[in-house]
Parts: C-alpha cells; sequence; structure tokens
C-alpha cells in the first residue's frame, strides 16, 4: 500500500537542483514522479541531464530520506534530504567530483501553492504600500535634517 503520510505522497513532483549554494543560485528544473511506499521510494523522471529513475528510502519518524537518481545509460547522483511541509529538500553529491542543493515538492502542492499566493496578492500589495510610504517618509525626513531644520 502507498505512503498515505502527509510529508510524503506518491505522484507527480518537480522542483530543482543547483550546482552552488544560496538563493542566488541557478536552479535547473527536474520533474518526476515518485512511489512511496514502506519505507522504500521508487521513480522516474527527467531534467536537463537526462531521463533518470529513482530508488531510495525514507524514514517518516526522522522525516529525512535518501535517494539515488541513476541517469539511464550514465551516472549516479546521491541525495540526501529532509521533509517539511515545503517538499524534501538537501543536497546531492556525485563523489568526488561534484555537490549542490535541491529542493523537490509534489506538483499538486504547488498549484495550491499558486492559488494561495493570488489570494495573498493583495495582502503583498498593502504591504509593499506601507513600504514605498515609509521609505518616502524617512527620505522627508533626512532631507529636513539635511537642511538643519532639526
Amino acid at each position: 500500500m502507498n505512503e498515505t503520510h502527509p510529508l510524503f505522497p506518491s505522484g507527480e513532483w518537480e522542483g530543482f537542483y543547483t550546482y552552488t549554494y544560496g538563493p542566488q543560485a541557478h536552479r535547473d528544473p527536474m520533474y518526476c514522479v515518485l512511489e512511496f511506499k514502506n519505507g522504500g521510494i521508487n521513480g522516474n523522471g527527467s531534467d536537463a541531464v537526462g531521463a533518470f529513475v529513482w530508488s531510495g528510502t525514507y524514514d517518516i519518524a526522522q522525516q529525512t530520506c535518501a535517494l539515488v537518481k541513476q541517469y539511464i545509460g550514465q551516472h549516479q547522483v546521491m541525495y540526501h534530504g529532509h521533509a517539511d511541509e515545503t517538499g524534501i529538500w538537501g543536497n546531492w553529491d556525485i563523489p568526488p567530483f561534484s555537490k549542490g542543493g535541491f529542493h523537490i515538492w509534489p506538483k499538486k502542492r504547488s498549484e495550491e501553492t499558486q492559488m494561495a499566493v493570488k489570494k495573498a496578492a493583495p495582502k503583498k500589495m498593502e504591504k509593499n504600500k506601507r513600504i514605498a510610504v515609509v521609505s518616502a517618509t524617512l527620505r522627508r525626513l533626512f532631507r529636513l535634517r539635511s537642511v538643519g531644520c532639526f
């Protein structure tokens, strides 16, 4: 029977991997189908490198997983991740040559997130307006101070 834990839903997943770390790192997209069952993970997918198959394990109590991404007719990549409400994220490694980061999430979740973003857009715009007003006020204060008003 497939896993029923909300952090490990079987189905379509999407996300990205990076060759460097940090918020400015270029994100290479990947798409896959994963099946979580009795502590094991199997699946397949594709990215810019090519088609691949997944195999690995997951631990609900620790909210972790370890995966091997085997590119068809090519190399393997080791993935070690942590699961939370945003998906699975962590590090990948091709010993001893290369390493980087990754983040994947259920495709359904990304559609739900898009809806949440649309609903929250007016609130964000309201926040941006408040920031603009504060910035304009600070600019005026600095101008007044520079001409000796206080």
